[in-house]
């Protein structure tokens, strides 16, 4: 017997075609569809004898009568999908299935009621859905079942998951709460303790009664406070097995799909590629009527929806003519989404041509439609004295014209009713922008991943494939070569491009099934939703603007450093008593500690000396002017290539503007990344990283205007630690680190020197990066155990950080992450292992990453509602860059005062902590005098 999770089945399908599809009546479909698919999908690939799908009644439960703060949360649904809630109980019917629901219980209760009726007597039960709720109920011979990765739940899944097995769920549960159903638990105590204390005592009861054995103090009186919300926890999280269930089990026998009851439900939704799909699978699974039989022979015509096969290579087509071209955009239409990958001459969508377009539906496999590949043809002179035979690169044959390949797909690529999916994707809509063609709506499994998983794992197209369909891609090496032999994509044969690209839109496709759903069982929607999938296009406007150089400057700057390092290699051979490679640290080493006989050496596993910055540090901290030296050469010689030497050669020909790359899934935290350039990393308190600044410029007649969250990490701090003075000190505007200054040298405030404020600047936000006292003696240059007594006296007064960070850190050691105040979860892998040094390190960036990525989703919310916000109040002026937590914008002069509060005021607004949120705006006619 199959019991099909039909609101889980609902919402995984609104969300994984959200907003997409429509009857012609402008009804929305898009659930109904998905929802349809998957069930559907089950019938197909199960020989089952009994199905039924088991819905969540609209109204309130038993549950709310036990605790009325019982999901009390939750937002009510989209209001695109309140429509489609009876549409699918319409669905489930017309497949002959029958759908069940009950006032007064949730499905899980009538889940567990008839899993339970069928094991007694003797029948294996597969409970289709993977709400960890239900995971209770799993026995030898009750199953789950995970239809996206088409993986079953077993005992051991369970044990897995929660630590302990089935029996034990409920115990778990009562103790960790559950925050997506507001069920309290226990505060403190996540899933890994939970099961660490059901194990050790049995079950819940006996966990509560030796409470106060427990070693860990907070520990042990959350559990004595707590207790009577575990045991409300525990009804709330205990499925019950015995509802007086009107539907009898015997009632979901299945007799198969009434075709012509099932086609007219589809023909009134408009599902075409539906109705090809039962077309043309008229076999056991469908009952077949006389009047459906006679039909047969017109339905197996149609195509058939592409099955989920292994990877078939030899299956992908080469769409080599228009026909072929306008068939494949009407599987696109008839599908309602497609994935779509680029093939180009470069990794820089700026100066990248287009080579090639490579298209997936649910229809056939994939496609991929050469358009600009060139063969190498030998060209003899026959003029010549002397024959002369020249290479000369031609369009190879059986390509369809650039301008009528994109003049089909621009209607297709542009319309809001069809869902273009990409991995990457931000990459190929700025391609196709070049040509015209405004990429909507989008989807991007790179970015899905990053949102699920960010931390745990890369997110490239290859490490998803191995890691979710357990298949190894066709490398972009494999097709261009390597070194001198490796070649640009347009100059690889159609033939043997075509399994490369093609696979690439079949990949992205099939993870787009796999990871999109997830949204809803991890609930990471909101986090995807509103800040990942809309920056993309905001991301994309941004790179595709540019911004200005004032490159007369850079060349000067340039030679400005050239000279200066020289000057100071000059002071490094006098001092060393020789010259050498001062960037080769092999000689470095062996001028300071073999040649200088400075102390300290050690030699690495290369059998090299160290010479890194933390080993120069510590030998100037000991007096030693040579290693100063050294540093300051490394700096200048960074700066000059990393930014004079190379922003000048970065300057796109056409355009005249630096376009850099904003990585969207790096950082663990959700921060952007910045590469070619990288224009995050310039220095802002030295001269030289100012000067670099100076030659970011505005258009002609435009200011350069800076908005800069003004210690927005602190801010945040105060706000999810709670901590009284600080936000009293914010509220009240006075100088945070005159006042931690105050607290920590038991100084007033108006007697706090410039001395004490430095350091207790380096204690603030040292502390939000989880500082020790070896790292805070190393950065103000005093010993560790007045570094220590900083640290204590820090926490004495604010004994609130403390206790934040210790509950962070056991938090992330129980789930395995941590999260910020929009719900991003950070993944901190090794925070439980052995090495102290990597457990010190993840215990870190676990205290920082709330903070860190909670400033990131703050500063990601305003750029996405700036756009609007200056189309509004109809102002020209250009968001350019975003550094971490400011923007840098293209202000017109005239409209310098306006824009400026409408900047502000839109910053400052996008959220409300319990602290405020300033910004600071500055303007000038470069980066420097703005900032």
């Amino acid at each position: 017997m199959y019991l099909i999770d039909g609101s889980g089945f609902l919402f995984r399908a609104y969300y994984a075609i959200k907003g997409s599809m429509t009857r012609s009546d402008g009804t929305p479909t898009n659930a109904v569809y998905g929802f349809t698919q998957m069930v559907l999908k089950i019938v197909e690939e199960t020989k089952a004898d009994h199905i039924a799908v088991i819905f969540d009644h609209a109204r309130k439960t038993f549950r709310n009568d036990i605790f009325q703060d019982y999901k009390a949360h939750r937002p009510p649904p989209p209001e695109d999908l309140i429509p489609q809630f009876d549409m699918v109980r319409e669905a489930t019917r017309a497949m002959n299935i029958a759908a069940v629901e009950m006032e007064g219980y949730e499905a899980d209760d009538l889940i567990a009621t008839y899993s339970k009726q069928a094991s007694e007597r003797n029948a294996e039960v597969v409970i289709v859905s993977t709400d960890k709720d239900l995971m209770q109920l799993v026995t030898d011979k009750i199953k789950m079942y995970d239809a996206v990765k088409n993986t079953f739940i077993d005992t051991d899944k369970v044990v897995e998951k929660f630590g302990v097995g089935p029996e034990k769920v409920i115990d778990v549960q009562s103790l960790a709460g559950d925050s997506a159903d507001n069920v309290p638990g226990v505060q403190g105590i996540g899933i890994k303790t939970a099961a660490s204390l059901v194990s050790e005592f049995g079950n819940l009861e006996n966990v509560l009664t030796n409470a106060g054995k427990i070693k860990q103090k907070k520990r042990s009186e959350a559990l004595l406070e707590q207790a009577e919300l575990a045991r409300i926890s525990k009804q709330l999280v205990t499925l019950k097995q015995d509802v007086p269930v009107e539907v009898k089990i015997e009632e979901f026998k299945f007799n198969g799909v009434d075709y012509d009851k099932f086609h007219s439900f589809l023909e009134k939704q408009e599902f075409k590629s539906l109705i090809s799909r039962i077309s043309g699978n008229l076999n056991k699974t469908y009952k077949e009527t006389e009047s459906s039989s006679s039909k047969k022979t017109e339905r197996n015509s149609i195509a058939k929806l592409r099955p989920d096969f292994q990877v078939d290579r030899k299956a992908y087509r080469l769409i080599q003519n228009v026909s072929d071209l306008e068939k494949l955009i009407r599987e696109c239409y008839n599908n309602g989404y497609l994935a779509v990958d680029t093939e180009t001459t470069s990794l820089n969508p700026f100066t990248a041509d287009l080579v090639g377009v490579s298209i997936c539906t649910d229809y056939e496999p994939a496609a991929y439609i050469p358009i600009s590949h060139k063969a190498c043809v030998q060209q003899t002179d026959l003029l010549m004295e002397k024959k002369e035979t020249k290479e000369e690169w031609l369009l190879e044959k059986g390509q369809i014209k650039i301008d009528t390949v994109l003049g089909l797909l621009k209607p297709l690529l542009e319309d809001s009713s069809v869902l273009k999916v990409g991995h990457n994707i931000k990459y190929d809509i700025e391609v196709l922008a070049k040509y015209k063609i405004n990429v909507t709506p989008t989807d991007d499994t790179m970015i899905l991943s990053y949102v699920l998983e960010g931390g745990k794992h890369r997110h490239g197209l290859d490490e998803l494939s191995d890691l979710y369909l357990d298949h190894t891609t066709i490398k972009f090496k494999d097709v261009t070569g390597t070194g001198k032999s490796k070649i640009s994509f347009d100059k690889v044969p159609i033939n043997d491009a075509l399994e490369y690209a093609a696979e690439d839109a079949d990949i992205t496709d099939r993870l787009f099934k796999v990871l999109k759903p997830r949204l809803y069982q991890d609930r990471m929607v909101g986090v995807y939703e509103n800040l990942e999938r809309p920056l993309i296009q905001i991301l994309k406007n941004m790179e595709e603007c540019g911004v200005k150089l004032d490159t007369r400057r850079l060349l000067k700057l340039s030679e400005d450093f050239s000279k200066r390092l020289g000057d100071l290699e000059t002071q490094i051979f006098k001092l060393a008593g020789k010259s050498f490679n001062v960037g080769s640290p092999k000689q470095l080493g062996e001028i300071l500690f073999e040649e200088m006989k400075l102390p300290g050496g050690k030699k690495g596993k290369s059998g090299s000396y160290g010479t890194g910055s933390e080993v120069l540090e510590d030998l100037i901290l000991q007096g030693h002017e040579f290693p100063k030296i050294i540093l300051d050469w490394r700096q200048l010689a960074k700066l000059k290539s990393t930014y004079t030497d190379s922003l000048l050669n970065q300057v796109n020909p056409t355009t005249g503007r630096v376009h850099t790359n904003y990585g969207q899934a790096i950082a663990s935290t959700g921060r952007l990344s910045s590469t070619e350039p990288n224009l995050q990393n310039i220095p802002i308190r030295t001269d030289e990283g100012r000067k670099i600044r100076q030659a970011f410029i505005p258009s002609e007649g435009n200011l350069v205007l800076s908005a800069d969250y003004s210690q927005i990490e602190l801010r945040l701090l105060a706000h999810v630690a709670d901590i009284k003075a600080l936000k009293e000190a914010f509220e009240a505007n006075i100088d945070i680190h005159s006042l931690t200054a105050s607290q920590v040298f038991g100084t007033p405030v108006e007697g706090v020197d410039d001395d004490m404020r430095r350091k207790a600047k380096a204690i603030n936000f040292g502390i939000i990066y989880g500082i020790s006292a070896f790292g805070l003696a190393r950065q103000l240059n005093i010993p560790r155990s007045e570094a220590a007594e900083y640290i204590d006296a820090y926490f004495s007064k604010y004994p609130g950080i403390k206790n934040y960070m210790e509950t962070t850190v056991e938090h992330a050691k129980d789930r395995g992450y941590v999260e910020t105040l929009y719900g991003r979860k950070c993944f901190v892998p090794g925070i439980l292992d052995k090495n102290s040094a990597t457990r010190n390190f993840m215990e870190r960036a676990a205290i920082n990453a709330p903070i860190q990525g909670g400033a990131a989703d703050i500063i990601k919310l305003a750029m996405i509602r700036m756009p609007g916000e200056l189309e509004k109040a109809d102002l020209s002026a250009k968001m350019l860059l975003q550094v971490h937590d400011e923007l840098i914008f293209d202000v017109p002069k005239e409209e310098l005062d306006v824009t400026s509060s409408l900047i502000k005021k839109t910053m400052e607004t996008v959220c409300h902590l319990s602290v405020p949120l300033i910004v600071d705006i500055g303007h000038g006619k470069n980066w420097d005098e703005a900032h």
